[in-house]
């Protein structure tokens, strides 16, 4: 389900949930434990990677509409601690964008310091409002944070998936690489990065990055009440049977 690799100290997670790696409750609690136990493991950075075709479809959709709602709760709560974590975190980090990247598994790749992406017809976004759903401000402000207020307003109303070549004109990813080159990239840029004074460069991005963290530090930010509002209203729920059956057809 989680994939732990260590190279020389960059420790890669790979997502290992087939075929699309989508995120449940699991998935999401161990990737969350990975990434807050790194630094005590002499860990000096991170690499969240997933498959070629597909970093991760998202939220596990069919799983959590076959839940109840406890389930739904418990899994945008674990959801918010990834990012929380991966914002919160000492380590450098880096996403390796193997392939599509859809809604959660956009917004994780936000709070990493930077995204590599496939090259090719390759989709990435935050989708939330094709689906019914509405995108939570510590989220939204991510967001803007990467591509700007504007770009951001315009592509979140619009719940826009983009291709790998605009999202890197428009700066939602830092680099595209060929798709079985990705990860290799991802880590080449930390090697890079790692070879810089350790204490200085740690100390200048807690203070870069202390925006991130503070825009999400609070998990009621997330505003779990008006997502289980949203997810239960009959327009959200057609929506989401909807998708769900395509996927099944798929």
């Amino acid at each position: 389900m989680l994939d732990q690799i260590n190279h020389d100290g960059i420790l890669e997670l790979r997502l290992a949930r087939p075929p699309v790696n989508a995120l449940n409750l699991e998935l999401l609690t161990a990737l969350r434990e990975a990434i807050e136990a790194a630094p005590d493991q002499g860990v000096r950075a991170l690499l969240l990677s997933g498959g070629t075709g597909v970093f991760t479809g998202g939220l596990d959709l069919p799983w959590l509409l076959s839940q109840g709602i406890e389930a739904v709760e418990a899994t945008w709560t674990a959801f918010g601690n990834v990012c929380r974590a991966l914002a919160a975190s000492p380590l450098l980090s880096a996403a390796a964008i193997g392939g599509h990247s859809p809604a959660g598994g956009a917004v994780i790749c936000l709070y990493a310091d930077y995204r590599v992406m496939a090259r090719g017809p390759y989709r990435i976004g935050l989708n939330e409002v094709q689906v019914g759903l509405f995108v939570p401000e510590p989220i939204q402000y991510a967001f803007r944070r990467v591509v700007g207020t504007r770009q951001a307003e315009r592509m979140l109303v619009a719940g826009s998936m983009i291709e790998s070549e605009e999202a890197l004109a428009v700066g939602l990813v830092d680099e595209l690489a060929e798709p079985e080159q990705v990860p290799a990239q991802a880590l080449a840029w930390l090697q890079n990065m790692l070879k810089l004074p350790g204490n200085a460069q740690r100390d200048t991005r807690a203070i870069a990055r202390r925006d991130l963290l503070e825009s999400i530090m609070d998990p009621a930010r997330m505003e779990l009440p008006r997502f289980i509002a949203a997810w239960q209203s009959p327009q959200t729920q057609a929506v989401l049977q909807h998708v769900v059956a395509n996927l099944g057809k798929r």
